[in-house]
């Protein structure tokens, strides 16, 4: 009998590292369903569709996809039991077409809503989420989106990223925090302080539960800033004091999930300054919320 033991111990040591490689969805099914690869950031496999067909101002400041006009994809979970999640970028006329394609498919639609205010072409930002498995459900997602003019063809290969201009350390200084700079884009993901949890899993904050915020230049000298705080109930009205105390306008709060445990509230917001300043009223923000 103790001898059994000892050889079925030493069969479970020895398939453990072989469970425990095979957590986690496998990128090349996701990556070949939706021709096009993503990021993998802990358990998180992130794919980007940017609106660069989009030609969208606001108040005279063209914007960058990277700021304000990125669908994305978010799977998490294994290949055979995936959860994917994400935010699509849509044009009013592009809205229920690709709305009635995912729910036929049986994703779930978690919001509807703007970002913007006053952009030019009015945009509709869509967050949605679906069960199932992962190739599947990337199949399913780029058929949606094939009944929008989101490009799906796969990108042009990444050129190096020129020496950030002199007003990503404006900004980076005044917030306080490092953020990374792409595509003429200063961008920031600060992770909340405590776990996010939908019906028993954690969202990693890479799935869309940071604070995000994002920079660009706008015109003589100055920046545009816009993005989402990620709020708990009692951190809203704070924040709000704290962006209209700077001149940052909000232009949206609403939620972007259906049963995310602690409730989350998402406050959109607007500026155009100098580095300094639109970087000391986002620092302000911040300061008011639970973040890491």
């Amino acid at each position: 009998m103790i001898g059994r033991m000892r050889f079925f111990v030493m069969i479970c040591v020895f398939l453990l590292p072989v469970v425990v490689r095979g957590q986690g969805v496998t990128a090349a099914p996701i990556d070949q369903a939706l021709g096009r690869s993503g990021q993998k950031t802990g358990d998180v496999y992130k794919v980007g569709f940017p609106r660069t067909d989009l030609q969208v101002s606001v108040h005279g400041v063209a914007i960058k996809p990277g700021l304000a006009l990125g669908s994305w994809a978010a799977f998490l979970g294994t290949d055979d039991n995936a959860m994917v999640m994400g935010d699509l970028v849509l044009l009013q006329d592009e809205l229920n077409p690709v709305m009635a394609k995912l729910r036929s498919s049986g994703f779930e639609i978690t919001a509807v809503h703007n970002h913007l205010l006053e952009e030019s072409p009015r945009v509709m930002y869509m967050h949605y989420m679906g069960h199932g498995p992962a190739a599947q459900l990337a199949a399913s997602l780029r058929s949606a989106l094939a009944v929008s003019k989101t490009p799906l063809g796969k990108p042009a290969a990444a050129t190096e990223e020129a020496a950030p201009p002199a007003w990503v350390k404006g900004v980076e200084d005044a917030v306080g925090r490092k953020g990374t700079y792409k595509g003429g884009v200063l961008s920031y993901g600060v992770a909340r302080s405590a776990a996010v949890t939908m019906a028993g899993t954690t969202i990693p904050p890479a799935a869309g539960v940071a604070e995000s915020i994002n920079f660009q230049e706008a015109e003589s000298g100055k920046v545009a800033t816009t993005g989402d705080f990620v709020l708990t109930a009692e951190e809203v009205n704070p924040v709000i004091s704290e962006l209209h105390d700077h001149h940052i306008s909000v232009t949206a709060l609403h939620s972007h999930m259906l049963t995310e445990e602690p409730r989350l509230f998402f406050m959109h917001f607007w500026s155009v300054g100098t580095p300094e300043s639109v970087g000391v009223g986002i620092k302000a923000a911040l300061s008011k919320i639970s973040v890491k």
